[in-house]
């Protein structure tokens, strides 16, 4: 999720609930600081996400070793990923308009059809695809793009500063659930089917779940749509130096470097250490229940005070487990690594994304752009991922003579959510700007 938090002043929150901002169970007087529990609308989006993280699981962690088996280029992954995440960013820009003055649902709807379209059109490429890493990677940004700017904004409607961490933690731990499952049951096909096969099948199977997931997101109602879209308006707040999203920015685009690298290297990693996609299963799966157990844990029992510390124990904890990595790159230390990031990535994650949603909604103008404020969230991310990616492109020529260069890499990247948390230190403890 990438997967996306913040405080918001409850009194004002009372008035515009239900009044000129239709923002459906937003923050209501007298509970907006108290109230844990997710409504029926929340449970929905939650299920919705679950199944487009299902579909992702099942085939995306595979993606990138389909496309190095194709290629044995490295860099060519690294490129199909940089155009995933501009084009993704781009997409949250343009599409803002739409999903502020028109139907959001059509946007995180059309998300989850082009994600369907997108695995459907590497089934048809075959390992043709390599040929199109670029186009896929643009097409796969934009899928990315309407989704999660139309699920941010309704996720920021339909939660409160009270029971964003609690949806926050069920959310990562139905990503976790969906890395437990799928991740194992498609590297056991590939495996099992050999060759072209086992990829057909969960690219198949993915496109399946895509298209059930874009159904079931017509039992989300319609949300109300409130004000014109400003198209420069997040640069605008950037410009005021008292501004804490002169702050935030710089926070969030330092998430989104370590991000950029992580999310699609190490399983790779995992897979050039092993020449076995039985084996990469084998890993979401220890890593992803042991992510459960921890979000399950974290999301039960962290308040907007207990913040700041955690993320500060998190951030520190997951470079930390960076440092198995300097010795040699096998199974087991990458393991070590996995299951320590699984264990302490809540601590850091729940804490920042609450705290950016907060802010977001700290009082009635800044809730009235909150369309606006979700693309400058989302472009601060892909401008990180970007630098992320730039970063790994740079190293990639030293890999073969200094074969610690990948590791030197993810210290330096992984190390940014310390940077993160001297940033947002301020406005973590919940209460939005002091």
């Amino acid at each position: 999720m990438e997967h996306g938090n913040h405080t918001v002043h409850s009194r004002w929150f009372a008035s515009t609930a239900q009044g000129k901002l239709g923002t459906g169970s937003l923050e209501r007087e007298g509970q907006s600081a108290v109230n844990r529990t997710l409504d029926r609308q929340a449970v929905l989006l939650l299920a919705v996400q679950g199944l487009f993280g299902i579909a992702n699981a099942l085939s995306g962690t595979f993606l990138p070793i389909y496309l190095w088996k194709a290629s044995l280029s490295m860099s060519l992954i690294g490129w199909f990923n940089l155009s995933q995440y501009s084009v993704s960013g781009l997409t949250f820009w343009i599409a803002g308009k739409w999903v502020k003055e028109h139907n959001k649902m059509n946007s995180l709807r059309l998300g989850v059809a082009l994600s369907g379209v997108f695995y459907f059109t590497v089934l048809l490429l075959g390992k043709g695809a390599v040929k199109f890493a670029v186009p896929l990677g643009m097409m796969n940004g934009l899928a990315m793009g309407f989704f999660w700017l139309a699920f941010n904004v309704v996720y920021f409607e339909i939660t409160e500063p009270g029971n964003r961490d609690r949806f926050n933690g069920w959310a990562g731990l139905l990503g976790s659930a969906a890395g437990i499952v799928a991740p194992w049951v498609s590297g056991m096909l590939i495996t099992g089917y050999k060759g072209e096969r086992g990829y057909s099948i969960i690219f198949t199977v993915s496109g399946i779940i895509f298209a059930i997931a874009a159904i079931l997101s017509f039992w989300l109602k319609k949300r109300k749509t409130v004000g014109h879209y400003e198209w420069l308006y997040g640069i605008r707040q950037l410009r005021n130096r008292d501004n804490p999203w002169r702050r935030v920015v710089p926070a969030i685009i330092s998430q989104g470097i370590r991000e950029g690298v992580f999310m699609f290297l190490v399983g790779l990693l995992v897979y050039m250490a092993t020449r076995n996609e039985q084996k990469l299963g084998n890993y979401s799966l220890m890593t992803s229940f042991v992510a459960l157990i921890s979000f399950w844990l974290i999301g039960k029992v962290l308040t907007p005070a207990r913040r700041k510390i955690a993320m500060l124990i998190g951030a520190i904890a997951i470079t930390a487990v960076i440092v198995p990595l300097f010795w040699p790159l096998r199974y087991g230390t990458l393991l070590m690594f996995g299951i320590g990031t699984a264990l302490f990535m809540p601590l850091y994650i729940i804490p920042m994304t609450s705290a950016v949603f907060d802010m977001i909604g700290r009082n009635e103008e800044s809730a009235k752009h909150r369309e606006e404020f979700i693309v400058l969230r989302e472009a601060s991310l892909t401008i990180g991922r970007s630098i992320g990616i730039a970063a790994y492109l740079l190293v990639l020529p030293f890999m073969d003579s200094s074969p610690q260069a990948v590791s030197w890499l993810m210290l330096a990247v992984g190390a940014f959510p310390i940077v993160c948390w001297l940033l947002m230190r301020v406005y973590v403890i919940g209460r939005g700007v002091r």
